[in-house]
C-alpha cells in the first residue's frame, strides 16, 4: 500500500491540508552519541526526550519540519560516576543548562536520504548543526490504530562550540575525551489523538 493510501486511510481529513503533525513516542526511539575515550569509543544515550514532526510523506523535502527538547540530566552512560560528572559544570552542567533543544531550519533531499539544518542550544550556547536523515516510510500501528513514521538521523557536533571543554591530557601525549561526538538518533512518531 502506498504512502498515500495509508495516510488516506489513518488520517482525518482535512481539505488544503497535507502537512501532518506527529509526536515523537520516546518508549520507541533513541537519542544517542559517541564519544571517543582514551584509546576507545564510549556510546551514550538520554533517556528523557520529546519531539514534534510535521511533514507530508510524499513531500518530506518541502514540508518537513522538526522541533525537540532532551533533558541534560537524563545522560545515561551505563556508569554512575560518570554519568554524574558528565551532569556536573565541568561538561553539561545540567544545574544551570537543564534542556537541550533542537529547531529544524531547512531540509533539503540528498539521494536517497535528506539533510536537515537546524539550530542546536546546549550549553546556552546555540549554534547551526546539520543531520542525515533517513525515511524509514509510514505504516499504520496495529495496536494503535495511528499513522507511524519512522526517521534515523547522524550527525557530529564539536562540543568545544558548545564551551564544554572539560580534558585531561595524557602523559603520552594526546587526551582523555574527544571533542567530537557522533550524534545517533531514531525516532517513531505517530499522529497525536484527536482531541475530544
Amino acid at each position: 500500500m502506498s504512502v498515500i493510501a495509508v495516510l488516506a486511510l489513518a488520517l482525518p481529513v482535512v481539505a488544503g491540508a497535507e502537512t501532518h503533525h506527529f509526536m515523537v513516542d520516546s518508549s520507541h526511539s533513541e537519542v544517542g552519541f559517541k564519544a571517543r575515550h582514551l584509546v576507545s569509543t564510549v556510546p551514550g544515550r538520554f533517556n528523557d526526550f520529546e519531539g514534534e514532526i510535521w511533514m507530508d510523506p510524499a513531500d518530506i523535502a518541502g514540508t518537513l519540519k522538526m522541533s525537540a527538547v532532551v533533558q541534560a540530566a537524563s545522560i545515561n552512560t551505563d556508569n554512575e560516576k560518570r554519568d554524574g560528572h558528565l551532569q556536573s559544570p565541568d561538561f553539561f552542567n545540567v544545574a544551570e543548562f537543564p534542556e537541550i533543544k533542537f529547531q529544524s531550519t531547512s531540509v533539503k533531499k540528498d539521494g536517497d536520504e535528506y539533510v536537515v539544518t537546524g539550530d542546536l542550544t546546549m550549553h546556552g550556547v546555540t549554534k547551526s548543526v546539520t543531520l542525515t536523515a533517513e525515511y524509514g516510510g509510514v505504516a499504520t500501528n496495529p495496536f494503535t490504530s495511528t499513522p507511524t513514521i519512522g526517521l534515523d538521523l547522524s550527525g557530529k557536533v564539536n562540543r568545544q562550540d558548545f564551551g564544554i571543554s572539560w580534558n585531561k591530557t595524557l602523559d603520552a601525549g594526546g587526551v582523555v575525551v574527544g571533542d567530537e561526538v557522533k550524534l545517533d538518533i531514531h525516532l517513531e512518531a505517530t499522529v497525536p489523538p484527536a482531541k475530544s
